[in-house]
């Protein structure tokens, strides 16, 4: 089946922002594709040219960049942090204790990314903590024990739902027997409107527009939501069941009735098809690759669209080791081409290249062409990492359990 591609200008997005920011999980438009151009697909005879470098505590969260402000999560011994950097120094202008340290088996210290909205910074611990603060002193306007008020516990691998701003809500993962999804008053952290039942995936939501109506998608621990952001009423449920509940890519806009959804696990990916008869929704697969042999299998990273093609992670076996870097086409479903055995990554796209972060620390820029894998540079930069790079302002920011690092990625003049 063919489906139709929209220009990125369609897409709806979650916050207005000034041009190079990425004020939130996956960028300014919330799929992990940046709109900045002028980038480098090299990297000089010395390296990456190095902004700088400032040590930090454990974490898995992301950066946010706004304004100049870098904005992330970490722990030291004992507590969870907010901390607010000089996008271009790296120096701290306020780090804020919002929880106790978080302890888990996979992982220690916060999940999810901060996103900044309307001068409020809102973050979400390990364990639930949902906070509003002050993002240009760092002071605390509301907090929440989300697992707590909504009478739920946190995922058992850690709450990664990075938050969502929809409206005047701001919204997350809880996974409470009756409210998977919640929305909390943007000003005062009160709780608007609950959605969905069962456990949280590892997902974060995305506010897209389909079949004609702005809607949270929202994949939780064993399906998809469709929910409406102003009152969270329901809108369409389709199951989606993985090993561990382990959901965890955003969902993706293909076009204005279709979201792809993607899962390792040994899963795979489904596109669905969204459609609206009278005042009800209804979600059903337009398309899917499921299984061993499935093209696509997403862990916990978000594949990029472009050119209607999906660059993208594809994950084998049950948190296997084995992990191909692809190219799939979104009209048929095929496998244009795979890097295999390129290693545990993830990926930013931007300015027609791929910029990849390895597991093992190192930046890879690999060209974002349907005709075949081209790696034009590489470079170990940091240690062990999870997450995709953040690209603002021509710079590069990346971090590991111990580090953030800035690099220069503008192309030399």
């Amino acid at each position: 089946m063919r489906f139709l591609l929209l220009p990125a200008a369609v897409i709806t997005l979650s916050v207005t922002t000034p041009a190079g920011d990425w004020p939130q999980f996956l960028g300014p438009h919330r799929t992990g594709v940046s709109d900045e151009t002028g980038l480098a697909d090299s990297f000089p005879a010395s390296g990456p040219v190095i902004a700088w470098r400032v040590p930090l505590g454990v974490g898995m969260s992301s950066l946010a960049i706004h304004d100049g402000v870098a904005f992330t999560m970490y722990q030291d011994i004992d507590k969870q942090f907010v901390v607010a950097l000089d996008a271009t120094s790296g120096r701290t202008k306020w780090a804020t204790a919002v929880a106790p340290a978080y302890k888990n088996a996979m992982g220690n210290g916060p999940r999810a990314t901060p996103t900044v909205h309307n001068g409020l910074v809102y973050s979400y611990t390990g364990e639930g903590i949902l906070t509003a603060l002050n993002a240009a002193s760092g002071d605390i306007v509301w907090s929440a024990n989300t697992p707590k008020e909504q009478k739920g516990r946190p995922a058992e691998y850690g709450i990664a739902s990075s938050p969502l701003i929809a409206g005047n809500s701001v919204v997350v993962q809880v996974g409470a027997p009756n409210a998977a999804v919640v929305g909390f008053n943007l000003k005062t952290g009160q709780t608007n409107w609950t959605a969905g039942q069962g456990n949280s995936g590892y997902s974060s939501p995305a506010l897209l527009t389909l079949a004609g109506k702005k809607q949270i998608v929202a994949f939780v621990g064993a399906a998809v939501l469709g929910i409406d952001p102003v009152n969270g009423e329901q809108l369409w449920r389709y199951a989606y069941v993985t090993d561990y509940d382990c959901n965890t890519a955003t969902p993706l806009l293909i076009d204005d009735t279709s979201v792809l959804i993607s899962a390792a696990e040994n899963h795979g990916s489904t596109i669905l098809k969204i459609s609206k008869d009278g005042n009800a929704f209804r979600a059903t697969s337009s398309w899917s690759s499921l299984g061993k042999n499935s093209v696509l299998r997403a862990e916990w990273q978000t594949p990029a669209l472009a050119d209607g093609h999906l660059f993208a992670l594809d994950n084998i076996g049950s948190a296997g080791p084995i992990t191909n870097l692809v190219c799939v086409r979104v009209a048929d479903g095929e496998q244009v081409w795979a890097k295999t055995r390129f290693g545990k990554s993830n990926l930013t796209l931007a300015d027609g290249k791929l910029f990849i972060s390895t597991m093992k620390g190192e930046l890879v820029i690999v060209e974002a062409s349907t005709s075949g894998f081209t790696e034009t540079a590489r470079a170990s930069v940091l240690g062990m990492t999870r997450q995709a790079p953040v690209i603002s302002n021509g710079r590069l920011y990346l971090r590991d359990d111990r580090e953030i690092v800035c690099i220069d990625v503008r192309a030399a003049k």
